[in-house]
């Protein structure tokens, strides 16, 4: 006898079909109606979990800021250190391509159309990493202030909003670039983040 699927399961089918949906596409080209073709669910049924194809992209956002948190607690209960904390984050970063694209690409138009509840489900994800990088922080630099920390923390978060894009410039972005003699040294998410992360950790 089939077992009922959870409604558990069920979003993280549609969550799974928006990631697979947004490797190959645009976001403003992933619609209810394509990730409902990539699932067992109807159209209708989709309704159900989330209103706007905003709150499922918002839900994968969530889901990926947890699983960056799973990794800065890792790293929060190995002993801390200032030495070679640039490169254990810049490794989490490198896992989490796909959180750095929404940051970068999408959080507006992801927060602006979904609903509070929602939002303020993404935001829960989203504090629980600000407290968990400030936790690592407190262990590996002890003699920083309250202020300086915070000073650390927010140019971090901030910086995180660019990696993406650098990492990622599009063959139109490159030529245009090329054609007004701008320099474009992309790297990749880890090298990028390790710059960024050595200059701000200090």
């Amino acid at each position: 006898m089939p077992t009922r699927e959870t409604p558990e399961v069920r979003e993280e089918e549609i969550l799974d079909a928006c990631e697979k949906l947004y490797e190959k596409m645009n976001f403003r080209d992933v619609t209810i109606k394509e990730i409902s073709s990539e699932t067992s669910c109807s159209r209708p049924s989709i309704y159900n979990y989330f209103q706007t194809k905003e709150e499922i992209f918002l839900r994968l956002f969530e889901r990926e800021y947890l699983l960056w948190c799973d990794d800065l607690e890792k790293i929060g209960t190995d002993g801390v250190k200032a030495e070679g904390l640039p490169e254990k984050i810049a490794r989490t970063l490198e896992k989490r391509e796909l959180m750095l694209k929404l940051l970068a690409v999408n959080l507006y138009d992801m927060e602006e159309n979904s609903r509070i509840e929602r939002l303020v489900s993404f935001k829960k994800a989203y504090g629980k990493s600000v407290e968990l990088f400030d936790r690592i922080l407190k262990k590996a630099y002890p003699d920083k202030t309250d202020k300086e920390r915070r000073q650390t923390l927010v140019a971090a978060l901030q910086f995180l909003h660019g990696v993406y894009p650098y990492s990622h410039a599009t063959p139109k972005q490159i030529e245009a670039m090329d054609m007004v003699g701008i320099r474009h040294d992309n790297g990749n998410i880890y090298e990028l983040s390790l710059a960024g992360l050595k200059m701000i950790l200090k």
